[in-house]
C-alpha cells in the first residue's frame, strides 16, 4: 500500500481554516476549498515506491490490471472510476446539475465534433463520462438539493413581499410540474440583467430582514450580487447535514453546496452545467436538456452497518464506507478484491504498518488487504464490480 501525497485545490469558494485545522496545521490565509485523492488527471496524488514520487495516475497507466484488476478494468476501463475528496466550502457554490453517462457520451462528442477547445470556457463536456457524487459531512454542511414542488416554491417567493418576483410565482401556479419548473427556470435565467440584479437586491434584503426559511438565501444574495442563480436557488429544498450523515446528487439534480467541511466522493469527470451563482458560462438550453424537471427531496444517507458503516448508493463507480475504530477494539481486516482509498478523518488510526493522522490517506491496490487497528475515524473508498 503507499501512503498518498495529495494536493490542495485553492478555488476562491473554500474555507480559510478548515482543511488546515483538520490537518493540525498554520492556516496560510488562502482559501483551501479541496484536498483530492485518487488519479484524477488534473491533480493525481503521488506515491512513492522507493524511486521518488510519481502521479498515481502513472501508476495505474503503467500496470492497469495489477493495481486496479482485471474486473475494475473490464467494467470501467484502465483508470481509477472514482475520485475522493475532504471539500471545505466557506462560501457558496455554483448551482449546478451532472448529465448522466448517454447524456455526456453524446455532448462530448458533439462539442469535440464542433472541435471546441477542450479548455475553452464555453465548454460544457471535459469527458464523456457522468458525475454522480455524496458528500458525507465532517462538521454541519448545509446545501441545496432537488427542487421543491412548485406550490411551495410559489408561496416562498410571495413570501419576500418582492413585486418584482411575482410574475414568477404566477408561472408556478400556472403550469403542471414539469412545464412550471421549466419555464420558472427558463424565465428567470434568461431575464434582463439589469432588472434581475435589482430584483436580486431587494430578495437579500427582504430575506435577512425575514429570516426564518430565507436565511439560507442571504449568504447567497451577499455572495453573487445581481445574479439570477440567487432566485432560481429558491426553487431548491434546503438540507444541513449532521455529521456522519450524507447526501446523493444522482445525474440531473440541481444542487449547490453553501457552507461546512466534509468527505465528497464522486465518479471522475469534470462535467458540468450550470445555474447560476457563478461567473462562469452558463448555458440554459443545454442545462434544460439535462436538468430533471421534477420536485423531489434530497437523497439524504445514513451509514448502514455491516460490519462497517456504508453509505448505500444506486451507482458502481465508487462505494463509501467508514470506521468508527474505539480503544480497545479488534482490527479490521478488509478484503482486497477491490483498490481502495483509506483516509483518516480523526484520531490515529493504522493502516497495517502506516499510521494515519487526520487528513492523511493511503492507496491500497487490487490484491492487497488492509488491516486497520488503533482508534479514530476511517473512510473506506472503493469500487463495485
Amino acid at each position: 500500500m503507499d501512503r498518498l501525497t495529495n494536493t490542495i485545490r485553492p478555488y476562491a469558494w473554500g474555507s480559510t481554516t478548515a482543511i488546515p485545522t483538520l490537518l493540525g496545521v498554520e492556516p496560510t490565509g488562502e482559501p483551501q476549498a479541496e484536498m483530492w485523492m485518487g488519479a484524477h488527471p488534473g491533480a493525481p496524488s503521488r506515491v512513492d515506491r522507493g524511486a521518488g514520487e510519481t502521479a498515481l495516475s502513472e501508476v495505474i497507466a503503467a500496470d492497469p490490471e495489477g493495481e486496479l484488476g482485471a474486473a475494475v478494468v473490464a467494467k470501467f476501463g484502465p483508470r481509477l472510476p472514482f475520485l475522493l475528496k475532504i471539500l471545505a466550502a466557506g462560501a457558496p457554490l455554483s448551482l449546478q446539475v451532472h448529465p448522466d453517462l448517454a447524456q455526456a457520451k453524446a455532448g462530448f462528442e458533439d462539442e469535440e465534433r464542433r472541435g471546441i477547445p477542450i479548455d475553452a470556457g464555453h465548454r460544457n463536456y471535459k469527458d464523456p463520462n457522468h458525475k454522480p457524487e455524496m458528500l458525507c459531512a465532517l462538521t454541519p454542511f448545509d446545501g441545496l438539493c432537488g427542487f421543491r414542488p412548485p406550490q411551495q416554491s410559489a408561496d416562498l417567493l410571495e413570501g419576500l413581499g418582492v413585486d418584482s418576483l411575482k410574475p414568477y410565482a404566477d408561472l408556478l401556479r400556472a403550469h403542471p410540474e414539469d412545464a412550471a419548473l421549466r419555464e420558472m427556470l427558463t424565465a428567470v435565467l434568461t431575464a434582463d440583467r439589469e432588472e434581475m440584479a435589482h430584483t436580486v437586491t431587494e430578495v437579500a434584503a427582504a430575506a435577512e430582514r425575514l429570516g426564518g426559511p430565507y436565511a439560507p438565501y442571504v449568504a447567497l444574495a451577499h455572495e453573487f450580487p445581481g445574479d439570477p442563480g440567487v432566485i432560481a436557488a429558491m426553487l431548491l429544498n434546503h438540507f444541513r447535514l449532521q455529521p456522519g450523515e450524507a447526501v446523493f446528487l444522482g445525474a440531473g439534480i440541481p444542487h449547490a453546496y453553501i457552507q461546512g467541511l466534509g468527505v465528497e466522493l464522486l465518479a471522475n469527470s469534470d462535467n458540468v452545467l450550470r445555474a447560476g451563482l457563478t461567473p462562469k458560462h452558463v448555458d440554459v438550453p443545454e442545462l434544460m436538456k439535462i436538468v430533471k424537471l421534477e420536485s423531489g427531496d434530497p437523497h439524504l444517507l445514513r451509514p448502514e452497518d455491516e460490519g462497517e458503516e456504508v453509505y448505500e448508493t444506486p451507482i458502481d463507480e465508487f462505494r463509501l464506507s467508514r470506521f468508527l475504530l474505539a480503544p480497545g477494539g479488534a482490527s479490521r481486516v478488509l478484503p482486497g478484491d477491490t483498490p481502495q482509498i483509506l483516509l483518516c478523518t480523526a484520531g490515529s488510526p493504522r493502516v497495517g504498518e502506516l499510521s494515519l493522522s487526520p487528513g492523511e490517506s493511503v492507496f491500497v491496490p487490487v490484491g492487497e488487504k488492509a488491516e486497520l487497528s488503533g482508534t479514530g475515524t476511517v473512510f473506506r473508498a472503493t469500487v463495485l464490480v
